[in-house]
């Protein structure tokens, strides 16, 4: 309730005023409608980006278009680079942590002539394998953080564009709507391609 219609009733409630003495407020011309409607009249997010005319909604169309192009490449691009630093290259992984099982590496086959009993389970986990002297304990470098710090701005950066974007569709203008729908093809269209020339 307003101020206004809480005295109001107040007074109501008191006997100053009759029931006869309250009239219905009339709704703002400017309220909320809760169904798409292709009016060229809109506000969105801020009260300084209003919309009354053509050109402008044509605008307001196109940068919010760009902005949900910029949402999905921010996706994309905080999918790969999480992913690389989950799934580092095979180049840089050391033979210690190799994904091959050493137990099964030829230096530690049995010559035909041995007495003991082939590939016994004992003797397997007590051969030294290859490149012992290379095992690395897995510290966090600053590299580790600098990764996390970028991928850590990039969520925030799509969780407000996404939020944004949200609102924006929130104004039920089917211009907006069909700005950010476009705009989320093309974005995925574009930025799917990039995706295969990182990796």
């Amino acid at each position: 309730m307003t101020p206004s219609q809480l005295r109001l009733h107040k007074h109501f409630l008191r006997g100053i005023i009759s029931p006869g003495d309250l009239e219905p407020e009339e709704p703002p011309l400017d309220s909320f409608v809760m169904y798409f409607e292709g009016s060229s009249n809109v506000t969105l997010l801020f009260d300084f980006w209003s919309v009354h005319e053509p050109g402008g909604m044509v605008l307001s169309v196109f940068v919010v278009l760009l902005l949900t192009v910029i949402y999905e490449l921010l996706k994309v691009w905080k999918n790969t680079l999480s992913q690389q630093s989950t799934h580092p290259s095979a180049s840089s992984i050391p033979a210690a942590f190799s994904t091959s099982p050493p137990c099964f590496s030829p230096g530690l086959e049995h010559p035909e002539n041995s007495p003991t009993l082939t590939n016994s389970p004992s003797e397997i986990s007590l051969a030294p394998t290859e490149n012992t002297a290379t095992t690395a304990v897995i510290t966090p470098t600053g590299n580790s953080w600098l990764l996390h710090s970028l991928l850590t701005g990039l969520h925030i950066g799509q969780v407000v564009l996404g939020y944004m974007l949200m609102l924006c569709v929130m104004s039920y203008n089917v211009w907006i709507f069909l700005g950010v729908i476009v705009g989320s093809l093309l974005g995925y269209f574009f930025a799917f391609p990039l995706l295969g020339h990182v990796n």
